[in-house]
């Protein structure tokens, strides 16, 4: 894939889109259920290519990433002849005698989605369904590190739509940097901040709005008060993640947990994990993979550093790119893996007293924010207190991860874990722009605001603060 050759696939995209036929919202519905035709007869080859690339079974690979999709689709063909509907609004009195105004949700153009790993199809389909919703055509830059879901998606979007209105481009960080070097109307982003930066960077260049979907800096707080129900929190956390062995973006990263249950909480998190793993998780064929030998590497490099305070697993195989869930207990809040995504099955645990609770959600205010946070207590005050006055993008009450899930409501983070939002009226609110538009009259038309202002100040003065109010 060459500069060139981006050059004019976005060329022959911002072509098509001037052919005005993606306004039509017939068009958009009939590509939204050509869309979700694709997933549902490719079913079976994304559950392969998903077991090939991160080793999910597909179950998993059905609940995370291919149910997820058609849902949102039908959320999406449901909802979007209403969320397209122009809005009228009365202009007021000061625009007299033109009093009707309309509102109309436009596309950008041609959009770019940069897509991750972790979720191929999920973070790729999944947002290119309010980019065709907005009435946007899409370029879709796949992840070179899962090569046969990127392969899988490139045919089967090239199978169901010509290149001109969607197509996906593969390839490394060159490839994206061709892309990023175009001048797109829209970019949407998942991954790192470290790579948002630059994203940002590129498309500064162009004034392009962008979307940012990223896992956070500092990674996504777990707190359990010491009166939770340890039993149901452990069930939940260990699930979660050992979820795609923890390479998921609302992952939780590290869980603070009150002192005086401590102990109990991590016979429960090791009870849970052997419940739903066995005790060898390495050769548990439902046990998910890490992603490359490279973040194999980095996995095992980190559990080295706290080999002395690994109270469960620790064990990996390189062959097979997998390592246990690794329960890290205790450690400090101030800790250095306490203070960066993981993105990988290690779980430091961070003691507090539950009295001092206060101090750790100040400790955690002043790093950047999380793109989720999880709250386990029986203290729902204590809980509607903390949701409502702490920074984050979303997160559970006694759950995990599946907010996500909900429909009508919007999903990504703040600062450094993301901007923008999407997912069903929210997605094609990003992927459009209001348009105001004023249907002024010939007739009647006041002078109120045009000159001369001194001869009739009085009279006009008098008009406008009754007018203008």
């Amino acid at each position: 894939m060459t500069q060139e050759k981006i050059k004019s696939i976005v060329e022959e995209q911002r072509n098509f889109f001037k052919t005005n036929k993606t306004l039509d919202m017939s068009f958009r519905i009939e590509a939204l259920k050509k869309l979700k035709s694709m997933v549902i007869n490719n079913e079976k080859e994304m559950e392969e290519a998903l077991a090939q690339d991160l080793g999910r079974h597909f179950v998993e690979a059905y609940f995370c990433d291919i149910g997820s999709i058609i849902l949102e689709i039908n959320e999406t063909i449901s909802g979007l002849k209403k969320w397209g509907r122009p809005e009228t609004h009365f202009s007021g009195l000061a625009c007299f005698p033109s009093l009707i105004t309309k509102v109309y949700k436009m596309p950008y153009g041609t959009t770019l989605i940069i897509s991750p790993f972790n979720f191929p199809f999920l973070l790729s389909i999944g947002v290119l369904i309010p980019a065709i919703a907005g009435g946007n055509t899409a370029v879709i830059k796949a992840s070179s590190k899962s090569k046969s879901c990127t392969s899988l998606l490139k045919k089967m979007i090239s199978e169901t739509f010509p290149a001109e209105y969607i197509t996906v481009v593969d390839g490394g960080h060159d490839v994206a940097d061709y892309c990023l070097e175009e001048r797109f109307d829209k970019i949407f982003y998942t991954g790192s901040p470290k790579v948002a930066v630059h994203v940002m960077e590129m498309a500064a260049k162009n004034l392009t709005p962008v979307a940012l979907e990223l896992g956070g800096e500092n990674g996504n707080w777990c707190i359990v008060r010491k009166d939770a129900d340890i039993k149901d929190a452990a069930r939940k956390i260990a699930f979660f993640k050992a979820l795609n062995s923890g390479q998921i973006c609302i992952n939780i990263n590290q869980v603070a947990v009150a002192s005086e249950i401590a102990e109990d909480f991590i016979e429960e998190l090791k009870k849970a994990f052997d419940r739903s793993l066995s005790d060898n998780s390495i050769n548990n064929p439902e046990y998910p993979k890490l992603i490359t030998a490279e973040a194999y590497d980095k996995c095992v490099a980190e559990a080295e550093e706290y080999r002395d305070r690994i109270r469960y697993g620790g064990k990996g195989d390189r062959d097979s790119r997998k390592f246990e869930p690794t329960i890290i207990f205790p450690v400090d809040i101030k800790e250095r893996i306490a203070n960066h995504e993981l993105f990988n099955p290690l779980l430091p645990i961070i003691p507090f007293k539950d009295n001092e609770i206060d101090k750790v959600i100040e400790e955690i205010s002043n790093r950047e924010h999380g793109l989720a946070l999880y709250v386990f207590t029986n203290n729902k005050r204590w809980a509607k207190h903390i949701f409502q006055t702490m920074q984050y993008g979303g997160g559970c009450l006694n759950e995990v991860c599946i907010h996500l899930m909900v429909k009508g409501v919007p999903f990504n983070g703040v600062g450094h874990s993301g901007m923008g939002a999407y997912h069903g009226h929210w997605g094609f609110s990003e992927f459009t722009h209001p348009s105001t538009v004023l249907y002024g009259k010939t007739k009647f038309n006041l002078s109120l605001r045009e000159h001369p202002y001194e001869e009739q100040s009085g009279i006009k003065m008098k008009m406008l603060k009754l007018f203008e109010r």
